[in-house]
């Protein structure tokens, strides 16, 4: 966890590598708040670090380790309140908003961090795979409360899409990756396992690189996270009838919650997506809930001769 480990001055890298312990794979989050105790989250506990509480000046120590003392190069970076630094790790950031013309222009002075900590977990979308391909590719929906594992999973399947296997030939995929955490780019070069054929349009607003993808990229496949302005929906629908298939994911409880919100009004009468994959939280970070075709009806899959067939069952209405 070097590119962690680095962003806090020595005295808080001890202190950090001491409370971690042998529990680095487990941890999702540093949460850092000037003056208060610093927060780590892992998968099933919270825990605080009492001393060393950081300081104002650890805050500008932790900026210029994110912007490598280049704050005017990263000045767009900062307006949208993320970095993405080596390894894929995002680090959020909060203080001061300074305003222009009702937008954000900067955060001045910042003075919390949330450095959430990016892994790859190869083979975690494997439950699904049969969901979205069953002799073709469905346009896909993954539903999930927030740190339900959706950008983990989205990555490992456009992993698993982009190089194949023995049972499907590998597929062109195209990520639209707005804030930069599928295949979190540096300098527009993956730090993640993204497979063999896929292409990265980075930092690219997801209306936008949608458009842009289909005029040229020629996707099979287009791959987009946390969907949600009806921007999103509009471009989802004109990809779907140029015949590009979407998997995406959403903030959502349930599907009921899904099916309640305005904004995916148009998309669901529409019926431009054929499954719908709710991920579990807590305890069930990452694993398939329950899977729903496009009609709301509930469906699974199980193994017999070698071949997956489906089981339909209506639980929505």
């Amino acid at each position: 966890m070097h590119e962690i480990l680095r962003l806090f001055p020595p005295n808080l890298q001890t202190a950090i590598e001491d409370l971690a312990g042998d529990q680095w794979l487990q941890l999702q989050e540093i949460r850092v708040r000037v003056h208060q105790k610093i927060e780590f989250i892992f998968d099933s506990s919270v825990r605080w670090l009492d001393k060393p509480l950081p300081t104002k000046k650890e805050a500008v120590y932790i900026l210029n380790q994110l912007s490598e003392y280049s704050l005017y190069r990263m000045e767009e970076e900062l307006r949208n309140g993320f970095i993405t630094i080596e390894g894929g790790h995002r680090v959020g950031i909060a203080g001061g908003i300074i305003t222009s013309d009702q937008k954000v222009k900067a955060i001045q002075p910042v003075s919390f961090f949330n450095i959430r900590i990016a892994k790859q977990k190869k083979g975690c979308a494997d439950a699904l795979m049969p969901y979205i391909y069953d002799g073709a590719y469905h346009h896909t929906m993954i539903l999930g409360a927030p740190q339900s594992g959706k950008t983990t999973i989205i990555r490992d399947i456009c992993r698993q899409i982009a190089s194949g296997s023995h049972s499907n030939r590998s597929k062109k995929v195209t990520i639209i990756d707005e804030r930069s955490e599928i295949a979190a780019s540096i300098r527009g070069v993956p730090q993640h396992d993204i497979g063999m054929r896929t292409d990265v349009l980075d930092a690219c607003p997801k209306a936008e690189g949608m458009m842009m993808a289909i005029r040229t990229l020629s996707p099979d496949i287009l791959v987009v996270d946390e969907i949600g302005a009806e921007k999103d929906v509009e471009a989802i629908i004109e990809a779907s009838q140029a015949g590009v298939k979407v998997i995406c994911t959403i903030h959502a409880n349930d599907i009921a919650d899904l099916f309640r919100r305005p904004t995916m009004k148009k998309i669901l009468q529409e019926s431009i997506f054929e499954r719908f994959l709710l991920l579990g939280q807590g305890k069930r970070i990452g694993r398939l809930i329950h899977a729903f075709d496009r009609d709301g009806k509930q469906i699974s899959t199980r193994q017999r001769g070698g071949e997956i067939e489906m089981d339909w069952r209506t639980t929505f209405n």
